[in-house]
Order: C-alpha cells, then structure tokens, then sequence
C-alpha cells in the first residue's frame, strides 16, 4: 500500500511540474504583468548622463515615455533609433522621452549614445538599479507610457518597435 501512495505522489508531482513548464513555455515573454499599469507613475528624479538634472515631476502635464535602458545591452542597441525618432518626431506633439540608464558606467553610456548619434534625449543615471527597481522592471530594455495625469498607462518588456509606439503613445497625444 505504501508504494502504490509514493507512485502516486511522484505521478502527481511529475504531472504539476510538467503542467507549470508547459503554461510557462506558452506565454509571450514581452507581455509580463505590471501592478503599475493604470497606478500613478514611480518618481523619477536625478542627474542625467548629459550633466544636467531631470524630475519626471515638472513633466506632469506631458505624455511622458520613460524607457529603461544600458549599453551592454543588445536590444537596447536595437530599439534606441526608435526611441530616438519618436522623441524628434512626436516631441512637437507634446511627448517627451526620458531613459533610466542602469547599472551602467557613465562613460559606457556616452559612448553607446555617440555611436548610435548622439543623445536625443535625457536620460538619468542609475547606476544601482535603484530607480529601476522602483519601477519594477526585471530586465532591459523595459518603457513606460505615462499620461499626462501621471499614471503609467502600457509597460513593455524588451524592445520597443515603431508599432508599439503607434498603438500606445500616438493616441495618447492626440487625447491631449
């Protein structure tokens, strides 16, 4: 009787271990819940790589794309022209792009941003991953859409695509 209950619990076991990978392997691994959609947006303040200072604060008002980002970092390398055309060409339309460059040196950073044209945007030091914890990112590159209320409205894991940017910040300029 003993070995028919040590069979069974190891059947079980084998079948919730195989029905959790199973799930898991199904799943789109850019669409990862965030408890802060929908919730105001973390703060954000500190010295940028550029040597001035920014306050996610004085952009209240703004639809604010705050993407999260370092050098050592292959899809950031790939995403950063979309980031980068978005913030010339949806700026006049009231959007400002804001990085958190983390766990990264500074002249590391400089560096990526020169090769890829420059700086065409702020983006604040993080070099402990404080900020980007308080967002509650799990990786790079992740970005946020904040209102113009402050509340983060879309969250993507991984890189950011031209599509993304027309689906979930183009509507949120033409409300404001």
């Amino acid at each position: 009787m003993r070995r028919w209950l040590v069979l069974a619990a190891a059947v079980l076991g084998i079948a919730a271990v195989v029905s959790v990978l199973s799930d898991g392997f199904g799943r789109d691994p850019s669409v990862v819940p965030s408890n802060f959609v929908a919730q105001p947006a973390p703060d954000l303040a500190g010295p940028t790589l550029d040597g001035g200072t920014y306050d996610l604060d004085e952009h209240r008002t703004e639809v604010v794309l705050v993407n999260v980002w370092a050098s050592w970092c292959a899809p950031c390398r790939a995403e950063h022209p979309v980031l980068a055309a978005a913030a010339e060409g949806l700026g006049s339309r009231g959007l400002t792009v804001v990085g958190i460059n983390t766990q990264d040196t500074p002249e590391k950073a400089r560096a990526f941003l020169r090769e890829m044209g420059g700086e065409a945007y702020p983006s604040v030091l993080d070099r402990d991953g404080r900020h980007a914890v308080d967002w509650g990112t799990f990786g790079v590159p992740e970005t946020f859409v904040i209102d113009e209320t402050g509340t983060v409205r879309a969250r993507q894991v991984g890189e950011v695509t031209p599509a993304w940017i027309e689906q979930h910040v183009v509507p949120l300029l033409d409300e404001h």
